[in-house]
């Protein structure tokens, strides 16, 4: 393990030459807090990711870390396929901004095996980032053409329209996603969609 907390020192310190002190100040202003944020840009980790590569128990390490960067940069080296769902848990519920919530699914809740699985468990649910995280996933399972069973499009639809009255703007926006990407996955779709936002008084765009 000496290694590994050897790798996260060395990664925190090449931090300080990648800061950007406007991208953490407009951020600040913004009401995104974290312990420590050095204001890197996520171009900039992605090509950090890329050089050390997948590795499950770096990102473990760098997960623990109250950093903005370390954690983005857990989600892009956290091995997908070697993701227990009891550590994604522990995960998710050490999500605590929106930024966070919104990397970790684009970046790694998408390409669990069992993602459809955990989308459908946090959007029921009534916190904000998880609903997020569950919608996020189910907008790009859409994208990739996986068309859900009758009991799956009975629960999305359901839990996306209570989510469209609900109380959090991030999480409205991407049900509202989620609802367009459900609708392009064929007529039958588009139309029970239409269907479901006409009886919330609202419109398919």
């Amino acid at each position: 393990m000496g290694a590994i907390q050897e790798k996260v020192k060395e990664i925190k310190q090449s931090f300080r030459q990648i800061m950007d002190g406007h991208v953490a100040h407009s951020m600040r202003d913004k009401g995104a807090e974290y312990h420590l944020n050095w204001g890197a840009t996520l171009p900039r980790l992605h090509e950090m990711a890329d050089e050390y590569g997948k590795n499950y128990d770096l990102a473990i390490a760098l997960w623990k870390e109250d950093i903005r960067e370390c954690k983005i940069l857990a989600t892009l080296i956290m091995p997908a396929e070697s993701m227990l769902p009891g550590v994604c848990d522990i995960w998710m519920e050490q999500v605590s901004t929106q930024e966070i919530a919104e990397q970790v699914a684009f970046n790694l809740w998408q390409h669990l095996p069992y993602a459809a699985e955990k989308a459908y468990q946090w959007i029921a649910t009534d916190k904000e980032y998880y609903q997020l995280c569950g919608f996020h996933i189910l907008t790009r399972l859409f994208m990739r053409g996986m068309e859900p069973n009758e009991r799956g499009i009975n629960e999305f639809l359901d839990q996306a329209l209570v989510a469209l009255q609900g109380p959090f703007l991030s999480v409205r926006k991407a049900a509202m996603q989620s609802i367009l990407r459900f609708s392009e996955l064929g007529i039958l779709y588009e139309r029970l969609a239409k269907s479901g936002m006409k009886s919330i008084n609202l419109e398919l765009l």
